[in-house]
């Protein structure tokens, strides 16, 4: 299995986030009628910007060596990369025309912020900066709190 650098894994983390920008402001388009949906993801995608920013912020403060530990960190961070919602072709950002209703947004946009919660775990285990990759995680806890309780919220309309 090839290992992952520490620089590399945070990269793939600024590119996630990246792609979450290019989700939830894609979604918001397709479904501009709904001015619920549209400030939901609208405020997504702001804090993609956040995370991205911040996770370029704690690549550049990296030495240049990997973190003690980091061939287990590594294997398990790779395991995700793999993943059905991550990174690569076809999987963190779906062709819009899969998506056609609210619930499929809402599924997908759930199942994306699962996974990436689950790589900055990942990170968090690997890095100094544990206060700024709480921060992230803290708030991928929230977006999957506002798209559980949205999700409700559509399916009783």
């Amino acid at each position: 299995m090839e290992k992952f650098s520490i620089r590399e894994v945070l990269e793939q983390a600024v590119q996630t986030e990246k792609l979450g920008y290019q989700f939830y402001t894609a979604i918001a388009q397709k479904f501009k009628d709904d001015e619920e949906l549209v400030k939901l993801f609208n405020t997504l995608a702001q804090k993609e910007l956040i995370h991205e920013k911040t996770f370029t912020e704690i690549k550049n403060m990296l030495g240049d060596s990997d973190p003690e530990g980091w061939e287990d960190v590594s294997q398990y961070l790779r395991a995700i990369v793999e993943s059905e919602f991550f990174l690569g072709k076809n999987k963190a950002l779906p062709s819009m025309d899969i998506i056609t209703s609210v619930k499929d947004a809402i599924n997908f946009a759930m199942g994306f912020e699962k996974e990436t919660l689950l790589y900055f775990y990942g990170i968090r285990s690997a890095v100094k900066e544990k206060d700024l990759v709480d921060e992230i995680i803290n708030e991928e806890k929230s977006h999957i709190m506002w798209l559980s309780s949205f999700k409700h919220t559509f399916l009783k309309k």
